[in-house]
């Protein structure tokens, strides 16, 4: 079991433990961890696809020896996939075998009165804790030893599936009408809220989180996180390859490379045994990097002056 306080007692350690689980990150992200641990805040990551949001959460998991608990949002997600469901084959099971126990159940009553109010006994039966069906978020407040929550892509969810969501951010807790209101046990989730920017996030599920924005990252910074994820990559490789991404980044294009595609591309590199970016080469292995035909065209037209510019 990880000693969890000694790994969040500063910003620093902070930084420095995600570093030897090859996370890279800057201070203000290491920032942000540290004040949502100690304030039982959640975090609301947003930023460009590919940047290390959902990464952050699974790292944060890995290095606490939290379990991790992910919900990935979609339009039209609701509660019952979200939060909780009941058990309708068991509720019918069990209401045929109270159909057939019937006599028994009103053995000795006395009157209409006292038969409905057995039977509504069994009907409180039926909606209890025995019948859910826990979903993420419930899956969440129910772990004794706290747990990372992930809610993955919040702004591709509606509107009114942030509603449902501001109870359980600001007090982790979740109000079922049948039963009550269920609290997270001993300790409640970290979470961690990501956002691509597709919509505008509301302002009422914005309040109750801690706001972190993680652009893409300087040269400097995107050499040192290809260095703790594909450490084989020779030193001068990973300078050339590091600045031709940028390069791409400030063209026109549908969709510029992100960190994972750096990373799938440095592998993709290694696995070529190559020593140094070539015009060809890079023609070739444009495709790891550029996910529409008409950017790869585009990169095409550049290929030679761009590479030349980033080998001198």
């Amino acid at each position: 079991m990880a000693d969890v306080n000694a790994i969040a007692a500063s910003v620093e350690s902070l930084k420095q433990h995600f570093e030897q689980h090859n996370y890279i990150c800057s201070d203000q992200i290491a920032t942000a961890v540290y004040l949502a641990f100690h304030l039982n805040k959640p975090i609301l990551i947003e930023g460009p696809p590919g940047v290390g949001k959902t990464e952050l959460a699974k790292t944060t998991a890995e290095m606490f020896a939290l379990p991790m608990i992910r919900l990935q949002c979609y339009e039209g997600l609701d509660e019952a996939k979200a939060i909780y469901e009941w058990k309708y084959g068991k509720q019918l099971l069990y209401t045929q075998v109270l159909k057939e126990a019937l006599d028994e159940v009103l053995d000795g009553a006395k009157g209409f009165t006292q038969s409905v109010k057995r039977l509504h006994e069994f009907g409180d039966i039926f909606f209890s804790e025995e019948f859910l069906e826990p979903r993420p978020l419930m899956k969440a407040l129910q772990e004794d030893d706290g747990c990372v929550l992930l809610i993955d892509e919040i702004d591709k969810s509606d509107h009114e599936f942030e509603s449902m969501l501001l109870e359980i951010l600001s007090d982790f807790q979740i109000s079922i009408p049948e039963i009550g209101t269920i609290k997270a046990n001993k300790e409640p989730p970290m979470v961690f809220l990501t956002s691509n920017n597709t919509r505008e996030i509301s302002d009422a599920l914005k309040r109750r989180c801690l706001h972190l924005y993680i652009p893409f990252p300087d040269i400097d910074l995107e050499q040192r996180i290809i260095h703790a994820r594909v450490p084989e990559v020779p030193e001068e490789l990973r300078r050339q390859m590091v600045e031709f991404i940028h390069e791409l980044r400030g063209l026109d294009l549908k969709k510029v490379p992100a960190i994972s595609e750096t990373i799938d591309w440095a592998r993709t590199l290694l696995l070529l045994h190559t020593e140094s970016l070539e015009p060809k080469l890079v023609k070739d292995t444009l495709n790891v990097i550029l996910k529409f035909q008409e950017d790869i065209e585009n990169v095409e037209a550049e290929l030679t002056s761009i590479t030349n510019k980033i080998r001198k």
